[in-house]
């Protein structure tokens, strides 16, 4: 009897996945069998990701693109050389975001504002509608987004960032409600604050740190991996009946 979670055959793109959550959820991924694309903008740390779970876990398991996701024809190639390696593409998680602004709202320059919203919604797009169509024909796929909990409130620092992440939970369910009849779900990750790089300026501040931890019933962010397993479960036989949804993970600061 085959276990729920288990991804042998399946094919995953990650991106932004030479480290933080994405490398996380790669890893993963691959332990759970599937074989996976990492990809971010610079190909040595993606290729040293793909050399480690490719010694881990067997050659062939992983592999290296670079992929910038705010350039439509750089995430195409990632799509092409996908299929071209592995010969399909089954799970698509879209990590890689971009925040490049903190403060209030009436600071941000349009520049910013528009590489917010590109990079965090447009891009997921541009890469859903890329890998859907062989899903579609073959009636089964998982879409991942990794949104954050912080589209669904407010913030006096990262307000655009915290708009384009409220963006992503209804991309997934408008994209759910269409690849539904095909047997293609779609769906995000909330994850609270995580000891990531990416959100080094939150929790390398002690006032933040220790708001985030005051308010979290576990009184502790979260680590990289303990967002992957949720990655693990909607991209697998687990969650064949979710889709359109949020799982949240946040150590219950929305509790």
């Amino acid at each position: 009897m085959s276990s729920l979670f288990d991804l042998t055959g399946k094919v995953a793109i990650v991106t932004g996945s030479s480290k933080g959550i994405g490398r996380a959820i790669a890893e993963r991924l691959a332990e759970h069998g599937a074989r996976v694309a990492i990809s971010s903008r610079k190909l040595e740390p993606c290729q040293e990701v793909a050399n480690a779970l490719n010694e881990r876990y067997g050659a062939g398991r992983a592999t290296a693109f670079a992929a910038n996701i705010s350039s439509k024809e750089a995430l195409q190639a990632l799509v092409d050389e996908t299929n071209k390696v592995f010969g399909r593409i089954d799970i698509v998680v879209c990590n890689a975001a971009a925040n490049p602004y903190y403060g209030p709202l009436g600071g941000i320059s349009d520049d910013q504002f528009r590489k917010t919203l590109d990079n965090n919604i447009i891009s997921n797009h541009w890469l859903i509608n890329m890998c859907a169509p062989q899903m579609i024909a073959r009636k089964d796929g998982s879409i991942i987004i990794v949104s954050s909990i912080g589209g669904l409130r407010g913030s006096p620092i990262i307000g655009a960032y915290n708009i384009s992440k409220a963006a992503d939970f209804q991309l997934a369910r408008n994209y759910a409600v269409e690849y539904g009849p095909h047997n293609v779900r779609v769906n995000c990750i909330a994850p609270g604050l995580i000891r990531t790089d990416f959100a080094r300026a939150l929790w390398e501040n002690p006032e933040t740190l220790e708001r985030a931890t005051r308010m979290s019933p576990l009184r502790r962010i979260g680590e990289p991996d303990e967002i992957a397993g949720a990655a693990v479960y909607l991209a697998s036989k687990a969650s064949s009946f979710t889709t359109g949804h949020t799982i949240i993970c946040d150590g219950g600061v929305l509790a």
